[in-house]
């Protein structure tokens, strides 16, 4: 009897030791100490700069190029692109990374190196840019400042979206990712541009599909766009308003015929950080001139 009775003890301390080991390992680490961070991902970099802890940074990707501050850090590469020898050249102690950094051979190659590594879920909503704002405070150790920036934001990203789709006869946005060579990869939904669109009162004009893909000249012309939306680009990425027009699947559609083409910046308009407030107050006068 005591010989069971001793034996249930040690059960239950092995299973509560188990339990504690496990809620340890989930919890969302804290790197207070840590001054040698490498920020990857345009927004992530944002929100280290907004809380005020730039100068815990020691490098950055080639998408974070706001503010103008973060320029003078070292870029490491471009964050789906990254290079092992380029991120640990700077010797980091910490590094952030937004998700979908890759490829996931450098990523695990990180992982290796004995350097914490702290994935930021990137999610296209105005609850994801506030679970962002506080994943990054948390992990950086101010999570006071975290959660004030994440609450006024919250009411930004709110006030811009309800005005926003207050808009009678909403438009129809086709979101032009690149095109070359006549090929043109398109949003469908469940992307930063199909989320960007409908917050600032558009309507995506591709449902067919999730994600970027290629379409034919037939479905581009059929989707009907009374807007293209692109990023502005420089060099042989960018496609001029002139060929946008004479294209003859763009041509036939009210966008083509009316030459309705926005361009805005590709980290204001898709990064979902500090500034997407205001990239959907800037959307929605792009898309409707004239009317507020």
């Amino acid at each position: 009897m005591f010989r069971a009775s001793k034996l249930l003890r040690l059960s239950l301390v092995a299973c509560f030791a188990t339990v504690s080991a496990m809620q340890t390992a989930s919890a969302d680490p804290v790197y207070a100490d840590k001054n040698r961070i490498v920020s990857l991902g345009g927004s992530i970099t944002e929100i280290i700069y907004d809380l005020g802890q730039l100068d815990r940074l020691v490098a950055r990707d080639t998408t974070s190029n706001y503010p103008q501050a973060v320029l003078e850090l070292p870029d490491v590469g471009y964050v789906r692109r990254l290079s092992p020898e380029g991120v640990l050249s700077v010797n980091p102690d910490l590094i952030i990374a937004i998700e979908g950094s890759g490829p996931k051979e450098a990523v695990d190659l990180l992982a290796e190196a004995n350097i914490p590594f702290v994935t930021i879920p990137n999610e296209f909503t105005r609850q994801g840019v506030v679970a962002k704002i506080k994943a990054v405070a948390d992990t950086l150790g101010v999570p006071e400042k975290g959660a004030k920036m994440a609450a006024e934001l919250d009411v930004a990203l709110k006030d811009a979206e309800e005005t926003s789709n207050k808009v009678d006869n909403k438009k129809r946005v086709m979101f032009i990712l690149t095109a070359r060579n006549d090929r043109f990869l398109i949003s469908g939904t469940n992307t930063g541009a199909d989320s960007i669109i409908r917050m600032a009162g558009g309507i995506n004009a591709v449902t067919e599909f999730e994600g970027y893909k290629p379409m034919t000249d037939e479905a581009m012309s059929a989707a009907a766009p009374d807007v293209i939306l692109l990023m502005r680009r420089t060099g042989p990425m960018q496609i001029s308003d002139e060929d946008l027009s004479n294209h003859p699947a763009i041509a036939i559609t009210p966008a083509g015929q009316a030459q309705n083409f926005v361009r805005m910046d590709g980290m204001f308009l898709l990064g979902f950080g500090p500034r997407t407030a205001k990239a959907i107050v800037e959307l929605h006068k792009q898309l409707y001139p004239g009317q507020g």
